[in-house]
This record gives structure tokens, sequence and C-alpha cells, in this order.
């Protein structure tokens, strides 16, 4: 079966509607146990078609030698483009679906110019104060969408393994923070890092484990 292609098609018909800045919006990070949510904000040239274009899928369907590759591609080739971060601790506080649209509101506070229109990926209410289409699935079908996936994608993953080396023996590089075996085998070992999400199941229990095993010990 064949990958789906994503087009401009509705940025377009939002252009045509008289929209001048048109924003593609999509997060990464939302499994994970540990590490930050990453949502890039991308606006897409719509006067041209960037040889780069023909090549944008939704990151998950992309190698991390092809993300690579197309991810300065489209800083370059975007009219604007942004990241907006929230980090463990503060999702442990606010919970996802607030920071999930807390992360959307900073990356478009800190693109150049505000957009006219936002179409994200997902059915999620983001509670944003502009006009904002939802499409499901949109990291596949929607241009602008999938560029923001493979911006947020690589700029989350830089950061995992930027902590690998703060914090050794995790295996952060590799599993970017999500649940692998290996990841729970190094929790059990460890105990939870400042970077884990201590809201999640699997570190909230191994944290009350350790404390437990510490009090008895004490």
């Amino acid at each position: 079966m064949s990958r789906q292609v994503p087009t401009r098609r509705r940025e377009l018909q939002h252009w045509r509607n008289g929209a001048r800045s048109i924003v593609g919006l999509d997060e990464v990070g939302r499994g994970p146990l540990a590490g930050p949510v990453v949502t890039a904000a991308v606006s897409l040239p719509l006067d041209r078609r960037p040889a780069w274009l023909s090549e944008l899928r939704d990151s998950k369907q992309l190698s991390a030698r092809q993300r690579e590759l197309l991810a300065p591609q489209i800083r370059e080739g975007s009219l604007q483009w942004a990241l907006g971060w929230v980090h463990a601790t503060e999702l442990d506080e606010i919970g996802m679906t607030a920071a999930l649209r807390l992360a959307c509101r900073r990356a478009l506070e800190q693109l150049p110019a505000a957009p006219d229109v936002v179409i994200a990926d997902g059915r999620d209410d983001l509670r944003l104060a502009v006009r904002t289409e939802m499409v499901v699935k949109g990291d596949a079908s929607v241009a602008s969408i999938a560029a923001a996936s493979i911006i947020a994608k690589t700029a989350r993953d830089a950061w995992m393994i930027s902590l690998d080396e703060q914090y050794p023996g995790y295996g952060f590089a590799r599993h970017k923070g999500y649940g692998s075996p290996g990841h729970l085998r190094a929790l059990e070992q460890l105990g939870p890092c400042p970077e884990h999400r201590r809201s999640f199941a699997p570190v909230a229990a191994l944290s009350q484990q350790r404390f437990a095993l510490d009090a008895a010990a004490s």
C-alpha cells in the first residue's frame, strides 16, 4: 500500500478565502515517560513549490536520516516557523491536555507574524486565539502539518540525545523517552531523573516503590 502524500490543498483553500498567513501545527512527545512536549508551527510558501515539498511525509513515516535531511530545508524554505516547549515538571503540574495547549500557544507566540489561520493535527480543542481547523491524521494529508511534524520531531530528538549525556544510563538517545523495555529496566535500577514525568503511571509507581523501600530501610 502506498503512503499518503501530504498536499497544500487546505492551505490553498484558505488562501483563496482571503487568509494570507496560514500555519500548520503539530506536536510530538505526548506519550513518552520523560522529556518535553514540543509543538512546531510552520508556514509554507504557496506561490512557489520548493523542491523538498514532494518529500514531505508524516514524520513517523520517515527514517531519522530522512528527517534530519528535510528539517533544515523546511526551516530555510518556510515563510516562518517556531517551536513551543513544555517540559516534564510543568507537564506534571498542569496535565497533558493543558500542556499540549500551552505548547501550541508558545509556538504561535514565537512566530514573527501572527497567523490568520492555523491548521492543526488531531481533534483536540486547542483553545487558540486564532481561527483553527483541526484535521484528523493531518500530518499525513496536510503539507504544512507534515512539515511541522518533522520540525518538532527533530527538535525533540536532539533534546533527548542531549539528555542522554546529562543523565547517562537511561538510554534517552535510543528510545527518546518512550517506555521501551530497556527504559523501564533503567527506571527500575536507577529510579526517575528530573526529566521523568512523575504524573505518568509507570514512573509514579516506581517512584512510590522506591520511596517505600527507602522508608523501610531508614
